[in-house]
C-alpha cells in the first residue's frame, strides 16, 4: 500500500503577509494531496465563524476525518495539534509533554486503519524551543507510555515540529527507536525555516522499518511560500509486512 504523509506547522493560519487565511492552508494541502496530514499550531474556536474553527474548516474543506489534540486554550480557542486522514480514524489520544515553567506542549496519537495493511499509529508532535526542555520531552516521547507502549501493535510514524535543528538528544533518542527521514539525503537544501531566509531545519519525520520511504519532498508552491512561516514536509511511503 502506498501512503502520502505530510507534517505542516500552519502558524495559526497566519501567513507571511500577516493575514489569517485558513483557505490558503487548504489550497496548499490540496496541492499536496496527502492521505494523512499532521498539523501544528492550529487554532479552533468552536461555535464561532466557520473559518475561526480552523480544524473543522480545514477538515470539512478537504473532506477528511479529523482528530484534535489541544495543548492549551488561546483567547478562548483550542490550540494545538491536529491529524487529518482519508483513512478511518479508530482512536486518538493526547499526551501532555509539558515541562514545568515552560509553555504547554503535546504529542497526540491517532490510530488509523491502513486498508488491509494493518494498523498505523501516527504521533503528531510539537516540542519546546529550549534545549533543556526538549531533552526532557525527548525522554518522555520514547518511554513506555507513548512511543514504546506495549499495547501498540501497528506501524509507527512520529512527525511534527521538533524545534531541533542540530543532532540533539531528542534526535538521537528517536533515531535509536525509529528510522529518520533525513531531509539532507533527499533535498539539496536541508534548512527549511523560515522559508524567506532559511536558517534551521525544524520539521522531522521518523518511522518504523515496516515502512519504506520512497520519496521525501519540501512543498514550495507559490501559495505555500506565503501561507505559513513553515513549509510542508511530505513523505511518500510504501507499507510492507514482514
Amino acid at each position: 500500500m502506498e501512503l502520502r504523509v505530510v507534517t505542516y506547522n500552519v502558524h495559526k493560519c497566519r501567513g507571511l503577509d500577516r493575514r489569517v487565511r485558513p483557505a490558503r492552508i487548504v489550497e496548499v494541502l490540496r496541492e499536496i494531496n496527502a492521505d494523512i496530514i499532521a498539523l501544528q499550531e492550529v487554532l479552533s474556536l468552536q461555535g464561532a465563524l466557520r473559518e475561526k474553527d480552523q480544524a473543522r474548516f480545514i477538515s470539512e474543506e478537504l473532506e477528511m476525518h479529523c482528530a484534535i489534540g489541544g495543548t492549551r486554550v488561546h483567547k478562548g480557542a483550542q490550540y494545538g495539534n491536529v491529524v487529518l486522514s482519508r483513512l478511518p480514524l479508530l482512536e486518538t489520544r493526547n499526551y501532555d509533554i509539558t515541562v514545568r515553567g515552560r509553555e504547554e506542549r503535546g504529542c497526540m496519537r491517532a490510530d488509523i486503519s491502513a486498508n488491509g495493511s494493518g494498523l498505523l499509529h501516527v504521533f503528531n508532535v510539537h516540542l519546546g524551543t529550549a534545549f533543556i526542555e526538549r531533552r526532557h520531552q525527548g525522554r518522555k516521547l520514547v518511554n513506555e507510555v507513548i512511543l514504546n507502549n506495549g499495547e501498540l501493535s501497528g506501524s509507527r510514524i512520529m512527525l511534527g515540529d521538533f524545534n531541533e535543528w542540530t543532532r540533539g538528544l531528542t534526535t538521537r533518542l528517536l533515531a535509536s527507536h525509529l528510522t529518520s527521514a533525513d531531509i539532507r539525503a533527499h533535498l539539496k537544501r536541508s534548512k527549511t525555516y523560515p522559508w524567506l531566509l532559511p536558517l534551521m531545519h525544524l520539521d522531522h519525520i521518523y518511522f518504523d522499518d515496516t515502512l519504506d520511504l520512497e520519496r521525501l519532498t519540501l512543498h514550495k508552491s507559490r501559495v505555500a511560500l506565503v501561507a505559513s512561516d513553515h513549509l510542508p514536509l511530505v513523505a511518500d511511503f510504501r507499507i510492507h509486512k514482514d
